[in-house]
């Protein structure tokens, strides 16, 4: 019997450990936002006509496919901003339609006012 309990315990412990890991940290990048989003520039700056270009959409399907835990959204939704400040000339319009006008349906925003920590 004394077997059985300290079996038990074991399980407890091993299965309370597993509960206690710290919340996954972000993998994706800002050189993978970039990346990913690069084609889209002309797009988003009034530069490349009305739609954007296969490429463009291509890497915002590439960017929800790599923002799937709550801080990979949370860091690309900083990483968006920090590249929205540093291109000059980006239409608010173009930017918020973007994932739309791919036909993606992203958690967060594409914007730079938007506060990323309300991604939950």
């Amino acid at each position: 019997m004394k077997m059985k309990g300290a079996v038990i315990s074991m399980v407890v412990l091993v299965a309370s450990v597993q509960f206690m890991v710290k919340p996954a940290e972000a993998i994706i990048t800002c050189g993978d936002v970039d990346s990913d989003l690069f084609a889209c520039v002309p797009y988003l700056t009034g530069k490349g006509g009305d739609d954007p270009p296969p490429q463009c959409c291509a890497g915002v399907v590439k960017l929800k496919n790599s923002a799937v835990s709550i801080a990979d959204k949370q860091a690309a939704c900083k990483c968006v901003q920090a590249a929205a400040s540093r291109i000059s000339g980006i239409d608010d319009a173009a930017a918020s339609s973007l994932p739309a006008k791919c036909n993606v349906h992203i958690d967060f925003p594409i914007s730079k006012d938007f506060n990323c920590a309300n991604i939950h």
